[in-house]
């Protein structure tokens, strides 16, 4: 019998089911999608109503918060002069304005940009950059250095550089070729450092793609920024081209604009997307150096990144990322951002005891730690605890048995400690 939504209309979720196959997603054990039908600030609606606080800023997209006046105003006014032309032979105000006002915020040594759709294209323009610099250069050098649980899309060459095989593992016969080390700890720092010399003595390597700091789909594992320091350096020393995957980490949630703040050693290259628009609208970037630039720029057009989407620089996703980058420096989202990281400390001070509580960890806003619980005693934990906390009106998205919060910054103090509640009352209950 079919089901009727609070309007008295057949069930979305139950009209979902007849054509949309969604990712990530084996419909087979988890055939039924919860249907949202508006947002707000830090919070979603369901179609009967229900709401819930966004623990997880819809993929660290969200971070101003959902549907932003000053966002959405700006690109409805921009829907009125220029929606979409081609990025090719044209350009116009808002990509410009855009690179513009990136360049105050991206580390210094950035100096071009280049548009893309999403996060996988952004890396896959890294890596290509990465490798046709080398070719252009005439240097023989086919293999990329990667993390151990990295993840940097779905795209085949942001696949080969991934380390998640749940993800990948029927494509890699046809994978480009990639060596990995792993994360530095501090522990490991000199083990690490030993592993990557034996690499570049052993390999012909063009390119070392990263995730600074914190590995998202690794279930939020952060690592040593002077062991990473040091990873880089080396890669520098030996001419490997240093792309950072900025894709999660950046736009202020690791409490910098981007993670590679924290580093004394630049990359080359940087990949952006997610927070990039608001969450508004998808689009990805990929910036470099003048020197990866000048390696493409030539009289030579075999030379040239020869790479393009039909949407690449769209007007109005520029013009949300534009109005996302007048907020990120804002004084008032600074402070929000100095809050929740402040509120974000007092809590992981409050539950570290907990004997249920492990590896508890935080890099500004993104907050995470291991639930220390038998596994096995409670089946498919990752899906029991979604929802346990979507019963409590909390949206989070457990990694297996890591719980993380990286919510948008204008959150409440109030929102906040529901979060907090629904995650101890798991404590007590799990």
């Amino acid at each position: 019998m079919s089901k009727t939504n609070i309007s008295g209309n057949k069930h979305l979720s139950e009209r979902d089911q007849k054509h949309l196959w969604h990712p990530l997603t084996q419909h087979k054990v988890s055939p039924e999608m919860l249907a949202i039908t508006r947002a707000s600030g830090a919070r979603i609606f369901d179609e009967d109503g229900k709401e819930y606080i966004d623990g997880i800023a819809s993929w660290y997209t969200c971070m101003y918060g959902h549907c932003n006046e000053a966002i959405t105003s700006k690109v409805a006014r921009q829907m009125q002069e220029l929606d979409q032309v081609v990025f090719s032979g044209f350009t116009h105000e808002p990509a410009v304005k855009l690179s513009e006002a990136l360049m105050e915020i991206l580390p210094e040594n950035q100096q071009k940009l280049f548009f893309n759709d999403n996060g996988s294209t952004a890396t896959e323009i890294g890596i290509k950059m990465a490798l046709q610099y080398h070719h252009n250069l005439g240097n023989d050098r086919k293999v990329m250095l990667a993390f151990e649980e990295g993840f940097h899309g779905d795209t085949f060459g942001a696949m080969s550089v991934s380390g998640l095989s749940v993800y990948n593992g029927a494509f890699k016969d046809h994978f480009i070729a990639v060596v990995r080390i792993p994360v530095p700890n501090g522990e490991n720092n000199t083990e690490v450092v030993r592993k990557l010399k034996e690499l570049v003595s052993d390999y012909k390597i063009a390119g070392f793609i990263y995730e600074p700091l914190v590995q998202g789909a690794a279930a939020m594992k952060m690592h040593d920024a002077k062991g990473l320091d040091d990873i880089l350096r080396i890669c520098k020393e030996n001419e490997i081209v240093c792309v950072a995957d900025e894709v999660m980490t950046g736009f202020g949630k690791t409490g910098k604009y981007f993670a590679s703040d924290y580093l004394e050693t630049k990359p080359d290259v940087i990949c952006m997307s997610k927070a990039l628009t608001a969450g508004l609208l998808p689009m990805g970037l990929t910036s470099c150096t003048q020197e990866i630039y000048d390696a493409f720029y030539s009289e030579d057009i075999s030379k040239g990144l020869f790479h393009g989407h039909t949407y690449t620089a769209n007007p109005l996703a520029c013009t949300a990322a534009l109005a996302g980058v007048e907020l990120l420096t804002s004084e008032e989202i600074q402070a929000d951002i100095k809050r929740v990281m402040e509120s974000h400390r007092r809590f992981a001070e409050k539950i570290k005891d907990h004997p249920k509580v492990t590896n508890s960890r935080q890099l500004g806003v993104i907050y995470a730690f291991d639930l220390n619980v038998k596994m096995e005693r409670y089946g498919n934990l990752r899906n029991k605890l979604f929802k346990y906390f979507m019963d409590q009106g909390v949206f989070l998205r457990p990694l297996g048995n890591t719980i993380y919060i990286s919510a948008p910054y204008v959150i409440s103090d109030a929102e906040l400690e529901k979060i907090y509640s629904s995650i101890e009352q798991v404590l007590e209950e799990f």
